[in-house]
C-alpha cells in the first residue's frame, strides 16, 4: 500500500487496488481533513480533562486518526 502524500490542499494515495486507476484523491484528501479537524477538538479536550492516562483517553487521543483512516478507506476513489 503506497502512502498518502499531503500537499496544501489534496492528497494523493497511488498503488491502491480500490479501484482501476490506482490511484485515489477524494478519500485520503478527506480522511486527512476529518483527521485534523477531530484533532484539533479530541486532543485538547482528553488532554485538558486529565484523562490520557486511562484507556478511556487513550482511545480518545487515537479516535481522529482511526476515524480518518476510515473515512479513506470508505471512499474508493
Amino acid at each position: 500500500m503506497a502512502d498518502c502524500i499531503p500537499l496544501p490542499i489534496v492528497c494523493f494515495q497511488c498503488g491502491t487496488d480500490q479501484n482501476p486507476c490506482h490511484c485515489k484523491v477524494v478519500g485520503p484528501t478527506l480522511g486527512f481533513a476529518v483527521t485534523v479537524v477531530m484533532a484539533v477538538f479530541c486532543w485538547p479536550a482528553s488532554l485538558l480533562c486529565c484523562c490520557c492516562a486511562t484507556d478511556t483517553g487513550k482511545a480518545v487521543l487515537a479516535a481522529p486518526v482511526d476515524t480518518g483512516n476510515s473515512v479513506s478507506n470508505a471512499i474508493p476513489f
